[in-house]
């Protein structure tokens, strides 16, 4: 019998390693990154707590180096979808009525496991199979997966404890159930903390899950199952199935009991999936609920008053950092003509310091792109602006696919504010800047509004208070995060809740106790303890 009410661990961010020269922790996660580059392992679909295989598998290469093997994964026929979808339905019982505190344990010994022994190997695979550096591995696939998992559950406490207001005679209460069926997580390539906070977020507020990580994230994806299986989460909470997304998703769509999709990842895509959601509404039981953070053009837009220096390490970082492939990546930039050629100058002189190549040296700052398509794409861009008479490469511009896919950072000036690359997402490492009249500041604002239909991410430099009250007001719908003085990357959770509106997604805020409530459906019970034994009112007397 549990007769008391928990409290769970107040959670504090987890601190960032650094990895520092001839430091124990850079020689103990290149030991790992080397063994698992030699492993050539297997990756089977995980449903019903069970390894499960198919007849078709498809290759895991890193993209620095995609000459090279690391194993192979296996494919998704309809026939699996339909086991995950019962394997979710079945478990969902059991799993829902257990106490929160007891799904709360789970969780929290996966925070600790990665952490602590899991922490070399989730940070290794995350380099090898994203080509992300240490540090970006270190603050994404530990470090944010961990903030994710402790913050949640500190929100779930507090959800929960959200009652309503009794009367004398009267007992209002609030039970947060979870959603009737079960939900559909859909995860992207650039983020391995996202690849387990979709599902477990929704799975950590009773819900059962059908997880479909991307095809080029599922090395690192196997850390994250093999995290939660030690952690003891119970056989069919979350299922993980790959391969062809439109047949899943297809699959899944067939399902009454289909109750909601936590996605992120393009634009394109979940609109789509909205359409398709809709065009079936009345197949299922209620009402799916439909959450999604997709893409970004996101801005630094820069002040007279700015500090140039700070400015230009926004720029590099802020743009080129993971390559750029992150949906907050600053990729348009607003500078006034008066400070043009100093930031120029300095933008020219630190870029070309920057060293490319393997994750595992550590003197590189930037790596290749997740795959060959996005190389194609944006080298495409590249050649196009070389030809084009509005722009020009100020610095970089050069490719190279020969052994991995690597793009050199990239920056473009324009004189045209609407350039297609200060108006498409790109996804990769180029950066175009406009420059405008110092006296056009409040045309600019405008211009920085208008110009995009994303929404997500934006910052401003600027050392006038004045300009800032009034740009922050201006610039109030453009962003769902908004830095001042700082690059438009790197929301921590539990300090900045990450998302974005227009068409940048349901701004649900990933990290905070918005994006749990919508993993609920709130039932209010009332309890009359003397009821009223006479239907004639006073007024009738």
């Amino acid at each position: 019998m549990n007769n008391s009410i928990a409290s769970v661990p107040f959670p504090k961010n987890e601190p960032i390693r650094s990895y520092e020269p001839n430091s124990e922790e850079k020689k103990s996660v290149l030991k790992t990154y080397n063994k698992l580059k030699q492993s050539n392992i297997e990756v089977p679909m995980w449903i019903n707590g069970k390894s499960v295989k198919s007849s078709k598998t498809h290759n895991m290469s890193p993209p620095h180096n995609h000459k090279h093997s690391l194993g192979k994964y296996y494919l998704a026929e309809k026939k699996h979808v339909e086991l995950a979808i019962k394997s979710a339905l079945n478990a969902k019982e059991k799993w829902s009525n257990m106490p929160w505190e007891e799904r709360a344990a789970i969780f929290l010994k996966a925070a600790e496991l990665i952490a602590g022994p899991y922490r070399d190997k989730i940070n290794a695979a995350t380099m090898l199979a994203q080509s992300k550096t240490i540090f970006q591995a270190e603050v994404d696939a530990a470090c944010e997966l961990i903030d994710f998992l402790k913050f949640n559950i500190h929100s779930m406490q507090h959800i929960y404890s959200q009652q309503p207001k009794s009367d004398s005679g009267v007992w209002n209460r609030l039970t947060y159930r979870p959603l009737e069926g079960f939900v559909y997580a859909i995860t992207p390539f650039n983020f391995t903390a996202i690849s387990g906070n979709l599902p477990g977020s929704a799975a950590m507020m009773g819900n059962t899950v059908v997880w479909k990580p991307s095809d080029h994230q599922i090395f690192s994806a196997k850390i994250v199952i093999d995290v939660f299986k030690e952690a003891g989460l119970p056989d069919g909470v979350i299922n993980a199935v790959y391969g062809d997304p439109e047949m899943i998703t297809d699959v899944i769509l067939k399902s009454k009991y289909f109750s909601g999709i936590h996605f992120t990842g393009s634009t394109t895509v979940f609109k789509d999936l909205w359409k398709k959601i809709g065009a079936k509404i009345d197949n299922f039981i209620s009402y799916p609920r439909i959450v999604g953070e997709t893409g970004g053009k996101d801005f630094i837009i820069a002040h007279r008053s700015a500090k140039i220096d700070e400015l230009v390490t926004a720029i590099i970082r802020g743009g080129f950092e993971f390559q750029g492939q992150k949906c907050s990546a600053a990729s348009r930039i607003y500078i006034p003509k008066s400070m043009s050629k100093k930031v120029f100058s300095k933008l020219k002189k630190q870029i070309s310091t920057i060293k490319m190549g393997s994750p595992e040296n550590f003197k590189n700052f930037m790596t290749a792109v997740i795959h060959e398509n996005s190389f194609d794409k944006l080298s495409r861009v590249i050649k196009k602006v070389k030809k084009d008479r509005d722009a020009k490469i100020l610095v970089g511009g050069g490719y190279n696919k020969s052994k991995g896919y690597f793009i050199e950072p990239t920056i473009i000036t324009t004189s045209n504010p609407k350039y297609f690359t200060m108006e498409k997402e790109l996804f990769g490492p180029i950066v175009t800047i406009y420059t405008f009249d110092d006296s056009k500041w409040d045309k600019v604002l405008n211009l920085v509004d208008e110009t995009s239909e994303y929404a997500l991410t934006g910052a401003i430099f600027c050392q006038d208070r004045y300009i800032l009250e009034e740009s922050v007001k201006k610039l109030e719908n453009c962003a769902g995060n908004f830095y001042i003085n700082d690059k438009c990357t790197g929301a921590v959770v539990g300090q900045q809740p990450f998302g974005g509106a227009r068409g940048s997604g349901t701004n649900d805020k990933a990290g905070s106790y918005l994006n749990l409530l919508r993993w609920v459906s709130p039932r209010l019970i009332k309890e009359v303890f003397v009821p009223p034994r006479d239907y004639k009112y006073p007024f009738m007397g």
